[in-house]
This record gives C-alpha cells, sequence and structure tokens, in this order.
C-alpha cells in the first residue's frame, strides 16, 4: 500500500475527499491528516507518505510554499497533487515548475481523481520493483502485481513456478476485515492471521497468498485445494472460515468475498468483485459474510436518507425528546440497512446530522469542540467498520448533543414558544418570515414550525395570515383607508396577493366585507 497525506484548512474537505475514493482498491491507504502546511511539513518528515494531496491555499503555509520546501530540504521526496478553487493558469504554472503530479481544480470530480491515482500508483509501483523490493516479502509484491492487473503468460509462469501453485485451478480472493473499534494497524493481526489461517486451509509447508491492505483489512488468496463448496455451500463454508477466524482472534471480523475464477492468472477479477462487495457493507442480512455471488445484482442507494427522517430526527433533538430521536435513530439505520446505502451516503446522511448539530449549537452561542463524541464521529470511519458500531456512536453524540443544546438554550421550550407568539402578535405588520424568528430566538426553523403547530393547532404561516386577516378587517370596518393602503398597513407588500387571501379566508372580497358593514349598520 502506498501511503497518503491529505492536506487542507476545511476539515469537511478532507473527509468528503477520504470518503469520495475507494483508496485501498487503487493501493493507497490514508496515513494522515493536517490543516495546514507547516503541520504538513512535520508530518512528512515523520510519516513519508508516498503521496501528498494538498490544498493550494491555506493558513501559516499555503501548498505551494511546502512543496518548494519539501524540496529545498531534500529529504524524503513525495509525489504531489494540488487542490485548488482558482482555474488561474499562473498558479498551474508555479505547481508544474515545482513538479507537481497533478493540479485538479475543486469540486473534485471522483472520475478525474480516480484516474491521477491510477496513473501515480504505476509509476510509484515501477519505482518499488526497481529498488528490488528490499523492504518488502516477495509474495507481497506477486501479490500486489496478481491483483492489480492480468499478468501475461510468461510472468504467470515464472509466479505459478515460485509459488508452486497450479495455473488452472478454482481460486477466490477474500477481503477479511477486523472490527475491533481500533484505528488501522494499531494491533498488526497478520502473524496470528497468517497461522489461523494456515491452519484452516492445512497448508503444510506451503505459502499462504496474504497481504495488508489498509482499513484494518488483509487479502487473501484462497488455496485451491479448500473450497468453501465442500461444506454443502459456500455461505456454510466461509461462515465456519468466520467463525474460526474470530474465535482465534478474539475480536469481531467481516468477510468480503469476491467472484471465483478458474485461473490465478484472473484473480485481479475476483479481487474487483471482493472490492465491490465493501459497498454492500451495511446491508441487512449478511452476518458478517459479503459474497459477491449474492450481492453484486442488489441495486445500491447512493443518496441521502429522506428529508423526512431527517427533518424528525432534528425536530425531536431539539425538543431533547430521547424517545423520539432513538425512534429517529432507529429509522434511519433500519433504512440504511434495508436499501442498501453505499458507505458514502451513510458518511453523507451521518455528516449532514453533524453540520445541523454544529449550526444548531452555533446559533445558541455554545462551542461544538466541548462535545466530547464529535472528534469520535467526524473520525468514525477509522474505526466503526459495521453499522451496530456506527449506531452506538453516532447514538452517543446525538444523547450529547441534545443535552447540550436542552443546556444551552437555557429555557423550556414551552417558554420560548409563549415569547415567539408574543413577538409574533407585536411584529405581525413586519415583514417577518420563521427563518428570521427561528434565527432571533436561537431555534431550528423546522422544529419551531412543528413546536408551534403542536400548541397552536395551525400552522406559523396561517397564524400570521388570521392576524393580518384581522387587523384588515378592522380597519375596513372602522377607517376609510383603500385597500391597497390596508393590505402594505397589515403587512402585505401586493394588494392582489391581500385581497385573493382574504376572499380565501372570509369568502368575500375586502370591498365586499366593507359594504355589507356599511349596509348592517
Amino acid at each position: 500500500m502506498h501511503k497518503v497525506l491529505i492536506v487542507d484548512d476545511e476539515v469537511f474537505v478532507r473527509k468528503g475527499l477520504i470518503n469520495l475514493i475507494d483508496w485501498s482498491s487503487l493501493q493507497f491507504e490514508i496515513c494522515g491528516e493536517a490543516d495546514n502546511g507547516a503541520q504538513a511539513l512535520a508530518l512528512i518528515q515523520h510519516l513519508s507518505p508516498d503521496l501528498v494531496i494538498v490544498d493550494i491555499r491555506m493558513p501559516v503555509l499555503d501548498g505551494l510554499e511546502l512543496i518548494r520546501q519539501v524540496n529545498a530540504e531534500g529529504g524524503h521526496q513525495p509525489v504531489f497533487i494540488i487542490l485548488s478553487g482558482y482555474p488561474d493558469f499562473s498558479y498551474a504554472q508555479q505547481a508544474f515548475r515545482y513538479k507537481v503530479s497533478d493540479y485538479i481544480l475543486k469540486p473534485v470530480n471522483e472520475q478525474e481523481m480516480v484516474s491521477t491515482l491510477r496513473r501515480i500508483a504505476t509509476t510509484l509501483n515501477q519505482k518499488q520493483l526497481l529498488s528490488m523490493t528490499r523492504d518488502k516479502p516477495l509474495v507481497e509484491i506477486i501479490i500486489e502485481s496478481l491483483i492489480q492487473a492480468e499478468p501475461g503468460e510468461q510472468v504467470m509462469t515464472q509466479i505459478a513456478h515460485t509459488l508452486e501453485l497450479p495455473l488452472t485451478a478454482a481460486y477466490t480472493y477474500v477481503i477479511v476485515e477486523i472490527q475491533d473499534l481500533l484505528p488501522h494497524r494499531e494491533i498488526d493481526y497478520l502473524q496470528p492471521l497468517q497461522h489461523t489461517l494456515r491452519r484452516y486451509f492445512q497448508l503444510e509447508g506451503q505459502t499462504l497468498l496474504i497481504h495488508v491492505r489498509a482499513y484494518n483489512q488483509y487479502g487473501v488468496i484462497v488455496p485451491p485445494s479448500w473450497q468453501a463448496e465442500q461444506f454443502g455451500s459456500a455461505r456454510v463454508g466461509y461462515a465456519k472460515l468466520l467463525q474460526g477466524l474470530e474465535n482465534h482472534l478474539s475480536t469481531e471480523v467481516a468477510l468480503f468475498v469476491g467472484h471465483q475464477v478458474d485461473q490465478l492468472q484472473r484473480i485481479v477479477h475476483s479481487r474487483a468483485s471482493a472490492d465491490e462487495c465493501l459497498k454492500y457493507r451495511f446491508a441487512a442480512g449478511v452476518d458478517g459474510i459479503f459474497m459477491a455471488a449474492e450481492l453484486l445484482e442488489r441495486p445500491l442507494y447512493y443518496y441521502d436518507v429522506d428529508e423526512e427522517l431527517h427533518g424528525k430526527l432534528i425536530y425531536e433533538i431539539e425538543a431533547n425528546h430521547k424517545e423520539g430521536y432513538n425512534s429517529a435513530i432507529d429509522a434511519i439505520f433500519m433504512a440504511f440497512k434495508e436499501r442498501y446505502f453505499t458507505p458514502g451516503a451513510v458518511a453523507n446522511t451521518v455528516r449532514r446530522s453533524m453540520i445541523a448539530m454544529i449550526n444548531i449549537i452555533r446559533q445558541l452561542e455554545g462551542n461544538e469542540a466541548e462535545l466530547s463524541w464529535l472528534p469520535e464521529l467526524l473520525n468514525w470511519q477509522t474505526k466503526y467498520r459495521n453499522l451496530d458500531q456506527l449506531k452506538g456512536i453516532f447514538t452517543r453524540f446525538i444523547e450529547e448533543a441534545a443535552e447540550y443544546i436542552a443546556k444551552q438554550r437555557g429555557e423550556k421550550s414551552n417558554g420560548n414558544i409563549e415569547k415567539v407568539k408574543k413577538y409574533i402578535d407585536g411584529h405581525f405588520r413586519d415583514n417577518i418570515y420563521l427563518k428570521g424568528i427561528a434565527a432571533d430566538f436561537h431555534m431550528n426553523p423546522i422544529y419551531l414550525g412543528q413546536l408551534f403547530r403542536k400548541h397552536y393547532g395551525m400552522y406559523f404561516n396561517e397564524y400570521l395570515l388570521t392576524l393580518r386577516i384581522e387587523e384588515a378587517k378592522r380597519l375596513l370596518r372602522q377607517t376609510k383607508k383603500r385597500v391597497y393602503e390596508i393590505a402594505e398597513l397589515v403587512g402585505f407588500q401586493n394588494a392582489d396577493y391581500f385581497a385573493t387571501q382574504f376572499e380565501k379566508l372570509e369568502k368575500t372580497t375586502p370591498s365586499e366585507y366593507r359594504q355589507n358593514m356599511i349596509d348592517h349598520s
């Protein structure tokens, strides 16, 4: 795996880029993040990343100056990709003078980035092979070559001879993911995993084809001597393998099983289908075994959670109704499972909820940094790898945010809503609207609208219209002002719209209403 450092002063830009790309399938892993050039300079010296993706404009030390200093120091020289929101040729010229690999404009296009990363991975692989692989085992180099593209016949013959494996046989690529609630490689499972798999596959004195991937994952090429079908079905066979791994490693494990291929040369296709299975990691009914043969025909959901569900969650949080927001969380996570949300769609939903909480807290003049669970949820993809784990940390964050918001608001909702009503009663003649009132009272507009209806039996707009029409009726009865003047006095910007709304509510026009009052007096 080639190490990547991402440098951008916007945390959500960094997280968005991390979530946008399937780094592991491109032979990359994220080794660190930095929010300015000075911090990045120190991390480059400490982590020795192969690739640095850097924003061009940042505080303390900008992207171009960072690259200049790295080049000048003459130490570790990573490949650089520059991200920029400025389509200025002068920036690009300067970047390429510093031998930057690519210059990509924001917002980042996924296809463009993937194409660039593939090209860089090829360059880095060639450099690695030219260095005679001094710091990598031969088996790992061979595996990484096999899973990137189909080797030629001559190369395959040499590989098969070296590994003492048949060229034509049933092979399957399986991703073993360790779900231990720890960051990537905080515990190195390679040796215990090798020991367990050797014993399970009965590989006495034979080569085990295993390599380290990113995100606590290990890629394994299942030997042709062991096939899951011998247990009656592939799922039963992999279920026994999963149980054995969890027992011996004493942690939760998931298996992502690619399609079986009939030649070692074609294992790249099995690897690609195993990678596709990762997109189904939040699907229902898989019990930790994600099989390409079962999943890849099922349509994935790539979008955000429904607005209704999101709105309900925010409302219940603002009301600090624990039972209500827990019910909303249950519904959201059920949707993740049943509709096959992709990891990216799940991440977007989580990020949207976090941003909503941060905005509410800031409106209340609070500080989201006081939420102890925010950093954990912000980096959830480095540790929480299944839906139950994610739901646990998400729920803790929501509980803490709801309590913080309630405390920051400092008043009960009933008291606040009465103050809002009094404000409307006193200002209905002005150009007021729900969003502006919500901001004045440090409340979410959706929450305020629902709370108003709950307490007073009508929506904000209905109540405001009623007040204005009642005042218009009084002015029609007691003054000789013209209809357009009355419309303006009660808060309508357009006299025709006023007349339409008046007739809709009173079943008569303003002029007819006034005449009726005169006739009855």
